[in-house]
C-alpha cells in the first residue's frame, strides 16, 4: 500500500517489555488478576522448568510460560481477566512506560506513520496499552477461551516470540490491507530490547535497539534509539 504521494507507507512496530516500558509485565499481571501468594506457588512449582526456560529460551520458555498460565489462570471467566487487564495496563504504562520511548512513538504518529504494538505478554492488556497510547494496533499472545467463556492457560496459537513476532507483523500488515500483490511493501521499523526482538529486527528496514545494555547487550549490531532520536528530522 501506498500513500497519497506514491511513496511506500512506514509501519514502526514497538516490543512491550523493555522496550515501551521498564521491565517485564508478565508476572505483575498475574499478581493482579490472582495475588502474590498464588503467584510465588506457582512460581516454586514450576520453578525447575521456568530457570530451564530462562536458560535455553526458544521452546522451553515458551512451554515454561504456558505452564505457568495453566496453574494460575485455567477456568478464569474471560471477561474478569479482561477486566483486570485493562485496569493493569493503565496503571502499568502510568508507573513504568519509558519516556524516550513514548518519544519515538509520537515521533512516528506525527509523521503519519502506521505503529503496532508487538509483545509475547498476553494481548488482554497489550491491546489496552495500544489503545492507551494511540497505536493502529497490537499483536501478542493470546490466551485461549474454552467452553463457558473460561480460559484454559492455554496458548491460543503460539507465544509471540522470536520468529513468531515477526510472523504475525506480517499478519497483521496483511489484515489491514499494508500489504497486498502489485503495491509497494511498507517501510518497516522495528524496536526491541532482547533476543526475543531479533528476528523481527533482522527483518525490518531499520532495526532499532532500545535495550539498556548497549554494546553488550544481544542487539548491539544494530543502531541505538538514542541514536535514532537524535538523527531524527523535526515532525
Amino acid at each position: 500500500m501506498s500513500g497519497p504521494t506514491g511513496e511506500p507507507v512506514t509501519v514502526a512496530a514497538f516490543d512491550f517489555d523493555g522496550t515501551l516500558t521498564r521491565g517485564g509485565s508478565v508476572f505483575p499481571f498475574l499478581v493482579a488478576v490472582r495475588g502474590t501468594l498464588p503467584v510465588l506457588g506457582a512460581v516454586v512449582a514450576g520453578l525447575p522448568s521456568l530457570v530451564r526456560g530462562g536458560l535455553l529460551s526458544g521452546a522451553d520458555a515458551d512451554r515454561a510460560k504456558e505452564q505457568l498460565f495453566i496453574r494460575l489462570l485455567a477456568g478464569l471467566p474471560i471477561e474478569q481477566v479482561e477486566g483486570v487487564a485493562r485496569e493493569f495496563a493503565e496503571r502499568h504504562l502510568r508507573l513504568r512506560l519509558r519516556a524516550d520511548a513514548r518519544d519515538r512513538l509520537d515521533w512516528h504518529r506525527k509523521q503519519g506513520h502506521r505503529v503496532v504494538l508487538v509483545s509475547a505478554s498476553p494481548e488482554a492488556y497489550v491491546q489496552v496499552a495500544a489503545e492507551i497510547l494511540g497505536a493502529d494496533g497490537a499483536v501478542a499472545t493470546r490466551l485461549q477461551v474454552g467452553g463457558g467463556g473460561l480460559l484454559t492457560g492455554r496458548y491460543e496459537g503460539k507465544n509471540c516470540r522470536g520468529a513468531e513476532k515477526y510472523a504475525r507483523v506480517v499478519g497483521w500488515l496483511r489484515a489491514t490491507g499494508l500489504v497486498g500483490s502489485g503495491e509497494l511493501q511498507p517501510e518497516l521499523w522495528a524496536y526491541g530490547n532482547s533476543r526475543g526482538d531479533l528476528r523481527l529486527l533482522q527483518a525490518a528496514d531499520h532495526g532499532v535497539n532500545a535495550g539498556r545494555l548497549g554494546r553488550l547487550g544481544r542487539l548491539r549490531r544494530f543502531a541505538t534509539l538514542s541514536r535514532v532520536m537524535a538523527a531524527a528530522p523535526p515532525p
